[in-house]
């Protein structure tokens, strides 16, 4: 399961890089001055999109199981909801 995984976030991925270049207004919006945010917008959406493919309804069980099977492809990966770092 792990290649297909693998190829799915891959896939989505340059899906969505690609889709944000072509359409920047598409992207997250980010504040102009701040703290530098610790992922792209493409690699955002392709998690959001994972999660909801594989049919993760909590936020916690889906960041266990990215940081389990994930973690090579997303180096940071956010805190579970209310977690402190």
């Amino acid at each position: 399961m792990t290649n297909n995984l693998d190829t799915l976030a891959t896939a989505l991925y340059a899906t969505a890089d690609d889709l944000l270049k072509e359409h920047p207004d598409l992207a997250p919006w980010r504040p102009p001055v701040g703290i530098a945010p610790r992922l792209s917008g493409a690699e955002l959406v392709t998690l959001a999109m994972m999660q909801a493919m594989l049919g993760f309804t909590s936020e916690a069980k889906w960041l266990r199981h990215a940081r389990a099977h994930l973690r090579h492809l997303f180096p940071y990966l956010p805190q579970q909801p209310g977690v402190a770092t």
